[in-house]
């Protein structure tokens, strides 16, 4: 699911909590995920459902959102880990080549 997929309510806290982001603050509700890489934190968003944001800030240049997606179990699903740890890499990967 795509960001613009979210419900209003959860789309809006997720633009906000970017936005603080982007103003170099901390998100009010989050936590790092260095199973995904590091550097890379997941967003929190609790409405009627659970909604994440898995994003990377660590880059000069922007804040880099990887993943968003629905949370239907306390556990978040191992093909959610997967598709963002792949974005990561290829994200890593396309920086390396600008470089050159």
């Amino acid at each position: 699911m795509a960001l613009r997929g979210f419900p209003a309510a959860a789309r809006r806290a997720a633009g906000y909590q970017l936005y603080r982001v982007q103003k170099a603050l901390d998100p009010n509700d989050w936590k790092p995920l260095p199973t995904v890489g590091l550097g890379v934190c997941e967003i929190r968003i609790h409405t009627a459902l659970e909604h994440r944001v898995l994003f990377v800030a660590r880059f000069p240049e922007a804040v880099y959102v990887l993943h968003a997606f629905e949370k239907r179990t306390r556990k978040t699903v191992a093909r959610e880990i997967a598709l963002a740890r792949k974005r990561f890499s290829d994200l890593k990967a396309w920086r390396r080549a600008q470089e050159r």
